[in-house]
């Protein structure tokens, strides 16, 4: 593995070498500045405006040479307009042909001025990194808010690139008149949605999302998914077409699936449960939030047996699973509110969708990942609205064999019989990955290796702007250039919680305080709603679940609206902030502010909290990718885990709210409830504009 410095050099075009940013320079006038700074030989204000006066140097040069590029290839693209007009008369069809090869050198031009951008944007956003590492204090907070917010600002030229993108424009346009019916008057703008099929068009469209990272639904929904992206190198990169086992995917997907089920087919009804068995009906915060319990050490346990095994893990969670439904349908019989939460602590003992995320990550070709992380957020958006859909549908009470069963206790016999098909299909069609075979054989050392990006959010992240796997495998080596430290020692995963907790910066802590806001207030949301809506508008079980799984089907038109459209217009950090201030509104507006509630009110202030929180958390999770730790990209102790265990702590403290604020009455619960969801959104909104200019 090289360090950053090493692979610019190597990168860099012979014709173009003295454009690029003079990273070891930079690198060397930052260990000047600290040496001086440490001596008292110039204070810190010197050091500020002396660096920025440095980088803006190299920005100038790289932006000035880029226009000229730009220009040449205009003054190209322009020549071939010209004998393209004239070609289109004569109807000459050889000549036709060497035109759009000619059309496609100026594409592959494009491409490579498209790749001189992206390593000088990254050895800018790593310069200034490494500056603020060494100095203690904000540097990027300074120069980005001072330079990329200006009118003559250059550095925007670098990060948004209007003027290439417009030449990708031109090429696109008359590429795709050369290929389609001469005789037609459509334009690539009268058909947004259709893809040129042009090899040069898609290396070129590549190069731009990577630098705008603008996305579409697909990536979206990978970002959603925490699997690694496409151009990311993992294990995975060895899988072919021949290893790679289709039936074992889908059981995956189908344990997702019926996890997600298995979790909010109870909401509807854990209430009367709870109250049927002698206890408040607020005590379904504590029946709903157990399940959550017990994911936080099983998330742990599962995160390090799949360093070892897939199929071993699937089965223990089925097991779990059954025999976690088996006592909760049995709770009603027994009379018994302990053997309810054992039953539920048992069904969160055996969640194994770090596992799901992992396979997907590590044991699916490059070329098939993205479906597949797309189709596991489809499965859990699905699971989520089947769920409560299904307990709509149990409305129903008989007894056999001195066993009841009702609306109550059908939840967990149904879930039972899923979960016993599910162990023996897994049993006959589950094949485990070779890659894990030949570990298993004798390699103890290849575990981590095999599965080193497979822990960044829970195996992995839809890559951000400028920040591909390479590039994050080097976060922490460019810091060995100085020989400051071991280069081993910077690679090391974190062996326990508490030392990924030491790596974690003020932007990850912010990203995951976000987290933990977007999860506590779904929870609440939904934990409470058969609570709320029975007490103010007396809503039947059929009723909330219709509501519940109106929500739940929200989840994949957001992500198409928002995938498609609104991240190739706005950056991410634009949406995390607009996507917080709305979930506040939505927190807001459900308030119960005079003694009249209305279904209205309630509706649509849920609807913009549970549809702006799905937003955040898509921006969320790809802006948390860009500011974590390479160390924390693999090992059992990874950043997926952290951020796991935050979404997981969030829905427990969401749950034992509203448990404890029953105590106040039900007439002050939903208040009471929404305080907390206020105060931590409130937090949240002023801790990101304190990292704002650390996230450009």
């Amino acid at each position: 593995m090289v360090n950053f410095g090493k692979r610019l050099m190597a990168d860099q075009l012979e014709e173009w070498r003295e454009y690029y940013i003079n990273y070891k320079m930079m690198k060397k006038k930052v260990k000047q500045y600290v040496q001086q700074t440490q001596t008292g030989g110039k204070n810190r204000e010197q050091v500020l405006k002396e660096f920025s006066r440095v980088l803006d140097d190299q920005i100038e040069k790289i932006v000035l040479f880029l226009l000229q590029q730009q220009g040449h290839l205009a003054s190209r693209i322009e020549n071939l307009g010209e004998q393209r007009a004239a070609l289109m008369e004569q109807s000459d069809l050889s000549q036709i042909c060497q035109l759009r090869e000619a059309y496609r050198e100026v594409g592959y031009d494009l491409v490579k001025l498209l790749r001189f951008l992206d390593i000088n944007a990254t050895g800018i956003r790593k310069i200034l990194k490494k500056f603020d590492k060494r100095f203690g204090y904000k540097f990027t907070d300074y120069y980005v808010s001072t330079r990329a917010n200006h009118p003559y600002s250059q550095l925007q030229q670098i990060f948004k690139q209007v003027g290439v993108v417009a030449v990708v424009g031109a090429l696109s346009r008359n590429l795709a008149y050369l290929q389609d019916n001469r005789e037609s008057f459509s334009s690539i703008y009268d058909h947004p949605s259709i893809t040129i099929k042009d090899p040069v068009i898609e290396q070129i469209n590549h190069s731009v999302q990577k630098l705008t990272h603008s996305t579409n639904f697909m990536q979206f929904l990978g970002q959603h998914a925490l699997i690694v992206a496409e151009d990311m190198h993992s294990g995975s990169d060895l899988v072919d077409d021949q290893s790679y086992h289709f039936l074992s995917l889908l059981l995956n997907l189908v344990n997702t699936f019926l996890y997600m089920v298995n979790t909010y087919i109870i909401v509807p009804t854990a209430d009367d449960y709870s109250v049927s068995l002698g206890a408040a009906a607020t005590v379904c915060g504590v029946i709903i939030g157990s399940m959550a319990v017990a994911q936080i050490f099983s998330s742990v346990y599962f995160s390090a047996w799949s360093n070892k095994s897939y199929f071993r893990p699937l089965v223990f969670s089925s097991i779990m699973l059954f025999l976690g439904n088996l006592l909760y349908a049995l709770a009603y019989d027994l009379n018994s509110l302990t053997a309810l939460i054992v039953g539920r602590l048992l069904c969160g003992l055996g969640s194994a969708r770090a596992v799901n995320r992992r396979y997907i990550s590590d044991c699916v070709p490059l070329k098939t990942r993205l479906q597949a992380s797309a189709g596991f957020v489809s499965a859990s958006a699905l699971g989520m609205a089947c769920g409560p859909a299904l307990a709509g549908l149990l409305q129903t009470k008989f007894r056999i064999y001195g066993l009841t069963f009702n609306q109550n206790t059908l939840p967990g016999w149904v879930m039972c019989l899923a979960w016993l098909a599910y162990l023996v299909w897994l049993w006959i069609s589950f094949k485990e990955p070779g890659h894990i075979a030949t570990e298993n054989s004798g390699n103890t050392q290849s575990s981590d290796s095999a599965h080193r990006v497979s822990g960044n959010l829970e195996d992995g992240l839809g890559q951000p702007l400028l920040l591909d796997a390479k590039e994050r495998d080097d976060e922490d080596v460019e810091d060995n250039d100085d020989n400051e430290e071991d280069p081993e020692e910077s690679h090391k995963p974190a062996t326990s919680l508490a030392a990924a907790y030491r790596l974690l910066t003020p932007s990850v802590k912010v990203q995951l305080l976000i987290y933990f806001m977007l999860k506590f207030a779904m929870e609440i949301l939904l934990s409470e709603s058969s609570v709320v809506t029975t007490f103010y508008f007396n809503w039947t079980t059929s009723t909330v679940a219709i509501f519940l799984a109106v929500l739940g089907l929200t989840v994949l038109p957001v992500n198409v609206i928002v995938g498609s459209y609104v991240t190739n217009l706005f950056q991410d950090r634009q949406i995390l902030v607009a996507s917080e201030i709305m979930v506040l509104i939505g927190i807001v507006m459900s308030f119960c502010f005079t003694p009249h509630y209305s279904v209205p009110q309630y509706v649509t202030s849920a609807l913009i909290t549970f549809v702006f929180a799905e937003v955040l958390e898509g921006v969320n999770l790809s802006l948390l990718s860009r500011v974590m730790s390479s160390r924390l990209s693999r090992g059992t102790y990874n950043g997926g885990l952290l951020s796991t265990e935050a979404g997981t702590l969030a829905r427990v403290a969401a749950d034992m709210t509203i448990t404890a604020a029953g105590n106040l009455g039900q007439s002050r619960l939903l208040n009471a409830t929404l305080l907390p969801s206020l105060v931590i959104c409130v937090s949240s909104i002023v801790a990101t504009f304190c990292t704002y200019n650390s996230l450009y």
